[in-house]
């Protein structure tokens, strides 16, 4: 996952679009589209480490193609097991991905045209 990089791009006109920058100086910015009430796209980028960038991808194949609902349930924790991997000491990696995916969604679902 940290070297995966299909999911890096960012898109001019997302529906959502959330961003975010830890204490450590990392920055996420997730994009979303969707199509009725799934999330039909969902990219990133980062200016981070490889462990946030594991965690973004991990996002994104926790949330695309899934109903913009089920999003808001990832949690740091769930990236967190699912990575395996993830040092203790990165813990806040997953904690900003999924917050940025939660400011997308938050943007996704704001009522805007």
């Amino acid at each position: 996952m940290a070297l995966r990089t299909d999911r890096i791009e960012r898109v001019a006109h997302p529906d959502g679009y959330g961003k975010r920058t830890g204490d450590c100086g990392d920055t996420v910015e997730f994009f979303l589209t969707r199509e009725n009430n799934i999330l039909q796209f969902v990219s990133f980028c980062v200016q981070g480490c490889m462990n946030t960038t594991a965690c973004c991808n991990t996002v994104v194949r926790f949330a695309k193609g899934k109903p913009i609902e089920s999003a808001w349930d990832i949690s740091p924790d769930q990236v967190n097991n699912f990575l395996e991997t993830l040092p203790e000491d990165h813990f806040h990696c997953a904690e900003l991905a999924v917050g940025a995916l939660y400011l997308a969604l938050t943007d996704l679902t704001s009522g805007k045209p």
